[in-house]
């Protein structure tokens, strides 16, 4: 089960929620509440393809009749467990940065269960994606996972959020994400593995790289400078 009470909107209402929160995120891109609005109520029909590729997977069912969530009490073992291993490499992500699993908004505007738990899963495993790639917080970070998982998922709010995290970068930023990590992303997200459909807490203590070599993962390389 999700935590929160699902709001199931009308066709209008869907709209003005997908509006306001578009307009609201461009405003303040903080607000993460806003920014949960709006993938929820533009990705209906994207979250209804990624649940039906989900029950085609072995894993991916296993997710579904489970429902794992990515929160600090069903994780917190991954601080356990030795360095070098997908679990360490998690733990040490979301420590250096203060960051706790639990800080994620709930799903609220989904039709049925099934769906919102997928919403959900999308939401929870972005922080495991950020570590299987290698790519930092900041808006360049940030905006090349959206390309990832716009490549995966096809979420509408993936594509809007590039659009505005590029707006915000400066001349430098736009340049070294068009020509170095947009690419990469484009590549990366189509190369990999169905990642909506991994089990990530069953591999918690395998190693990084094996994981990454299994799911097909390219992690972001590293900024060639050119010499002057």
């Amino acid at each position: 089960m999700t935590e929160g009470v699902l709001i199931r909107l009308k066709g209008w209402q869907q709209a003005a929620v997908a509006l306001g929160s578009a307009f609201g995120a461009l405003v303040d891109p903080r607000r993460a509440d806003l920014i949960a609005a709006l993938g929820e109520t533009t990705g209906k029909p994207a979250f209804q393809r990624v649940l039906d590729r989900m029950k085609k997977s072995p894993e991916g069912r296993a997710i579904l009749l489970e429902r794992p969530r990515v929160i600090s009490s069903r994780v917190e073992h991954a601080w356990d467990l030795p360095e070098g291993t997908f679990g360490a490499a998690y733990a040490n992500f979301m420590g250096s940065r203060n960051f706790s699993p639990d800080d994620r908004p709930p799903v609220r505007f989904m039709d049925t269960e099934e769906l919102a738990f997928v919403a959900t899963r999308a939401r929870e495993v972005h922080d495991f994606w950020h570590v299987l790639f290698g790519l930092p917080t900041n808006l360049i970070g940030e905006s090349a996972l959206k390309v990832v998982e716009f490549e995966q998922m096809l979420l509408p709010m993936c594509f809007l959020s590039v659009i505005g995290g590029s707006a915000r970068f400066n001349e430098k930023q736009r340049t070294l994400f068009f020509q170095h990590y947009f690419p990469w992303a484009t590549r990366a997200g189509m190369r990999c593995t169905d990642l909506i459909c991994v089990y990530y807490e069953r591999h918690f203590h395998e190693k990084l790289e094996d994981v990454r070599r299994k799911w097909g993962i390219i992690p972001v390389p590293p900024i060639q400078i050119q010499p002057h």
